[in-house]
């Protein structure tokens, strides 16, 4: 019986060995998974704060865009704005000079107050009204406007012809007159044809189409350069040259002014093309060029350009 008690006992003690070695295991493992565990929150809160920064970054990003997209609009705007105000430096004193050579009726010719009048005059006058600036008209040599144009003068305005030439100096508006070159000859004059022109003695003003017209398309021309058309004209009718070769409209002027000495003859009769006249201008300034335009545009448009055309050249 004492026997069996003790192996009863020492059953009894060897189940709370094993027992207690199980739980020391069960510990173990359990503080693995603790540390496991921890070690993985670690690396997730690792994670999360890198990945803040990332995020950070975007924003940022983001709100550098915006702010680099809200500039260049800005700029755009004060782009388009500054365009919509650009001003030529010939209108920002308020004053238009203008250039014209007053030997050119009915264009351009001295009035009874002793300053320049005519068709130009006035126009360039409405023009200057339209722009809100002060018109004032200098009176020179045809042959040193353009050159004169951006020092001496603002603009020119003369009956010019746009010529190629020309366009190489200056810039030109819309044109607003087309014309034709007439040639002025002594009532009963035998000259009728081109073929007739050649070997003739040409009176011209200088610097006109006439005169280039005599001087290069003419063969065996004699040339005589004026700086009047009327000085040219009363050569004619004092028989020292055999013709006069001028725009239209002085042209008949003149004929109308001797009636019964002179007759003016259309230029078709002699082949001479149309030519266009308009306003000249600074090269490249095209801002001038565009308000310049545009005021010809409302004036052409509210009839005042009719009624210029009817006091001056119909007239």
């Amino acid at each position: 019986m004492k026997k069996f008690i003790a192996l009863l006992l020492a059953g009894v003690m060897t189940m709370s060995l094993l027992t207690a070695c199980g739980g020391g295991n069960a510990s173990e493992t359990a503080s693995d998974a603790s540390e496991a565990e921890s070690t993985e929150n670690e690396g997730a809160g690792v994670s999360d704060t890198e990945s803040e920064p990332e995020a950070d970054i975007n924003a940022d990003a983001g709100e550098d865009g915006a702010e680099t997209d809200a500039k260049t609009a800005d700029a755009e705007t004060d782009d388009a704005e500054g365009e919509a105000d650009a001003q030529s430096e010939a209108l920002s004193d308020g004053v238009l000079t203008v250039g014209t050579n007053a030997e050119f009726p009915p264009f351009e010719y001295v009035g009874d107050d002793g300053e320049p009048d005519g068709f130009d005059i006035a126009l360039i006058k409405a023009i200057g009204e339209k722009l809100g600036v002060e018109v004032q008209v200098e009176n020179m040599e045809f042959d040193s406007l353009v050159a004169s144009i951006g020092s001496k003068v603002d603009v020119s305005i003369a009956g010019m012809t746009v010529t190629e030439e020309r366009q190489k100096s200056v810039d030109f508006s819309e044109a607003y007159y087309e014309a034709v070159q007439y040639v002025i000859l002594p009532e009963g004059s035998e000259i009728a044809t081109a073929a007739d022109l050649e070997g003739k003695a040409i009176g011209v003003q200088l610097g006109t189409t006439g005169d280039f017209i005599a001087s290069d398309d003419i063969a065996d021309s004699k040339v005589s350069q004026y700086n009047k058309g009327m000085d040219a004209v009363n050569d004619l009718i004092n028989g020292k040259v055999d013709c006069v070769i001028i725009d239209k409209n002085p042209a008949l002027v003149f004929a109308s002014k001797f009636e019964g000495q002179l007759a003016a003859v259309d230029g078709a009769e002699f082949g001479f093309e149309p030519e266009e006249y308009a306003i000249a201008m600074p090269k490249g300034d095209a801002a001038l060029a565009e308000q310049v335009n545009a005021a010809l545009a409302e004036i052409k448009a509210d009839g005042t350009f009719d009624k210029l055309v009817e006091t001056y050249i119909e007239n």
